[in-house]
This record gives structure tokens, C-alpha cells and sequence, in this order.
């Protein structure tokens, strides 16, 4: 369950096309690092990082970054 919440605050990415309704800079994921992505936190490569710091990135190595500056 934990693993499902955080695969589905992933690919909450931010659009392009919602910019100027958020306030938030929509970001561009290639295919490929979406699915590496995805791979990793099925995976349980990501339980260690909060949910939160899945929520509204582009590739998962931002989440790496959020974590630490949390």
C-alpha cells in the first residue's frame, strides 16, 4: 500500500499545460526515466524517502534532493 501512494504521488508530475493555475514550473520526463522511476519505487528503492518528496517532481533523483533539503 505504502509503495502504491508513493508510485501515485510520483506521477502527480507538474504539467506545462496547468503552469500558470498551480504557480508550478511544469517539467518534461523522458518515457525512460519515468519507467526507471516507477521500477525504483516498486522496487522499494524509495522507502526510505518521505511520500512527500514524490509529490509534484519530474525524474525520481529530485526526490533525493527534496529529501535533503527538508
Amino acid at each position: 500500500m505504502s509503495r502504491a501512494r508513493r508510485l501515485q504521488r510520483f506521477l502527480a508530475q507538474p504539467f506545462v499545460v496547468t503552469e500558470a493555475f498551480t504557480g508550478v514550473a511544469g517539467k518534461s520526463v523522458a518515457l525512460a526515466d519515468t519507467l526507471a522511476g516507477c521500477r525504483a519505487i516498486l522496487d522499494g528503492k524509495t522507502d526510505a524517502l518521505p511520500e512527500s518528496a514524490l509529490y509534484m517532481i519530474g525524474a525520481l533523483n529530485e526526490a533525493h534532493m527534496e529529501a535533503q533539503t527538508s
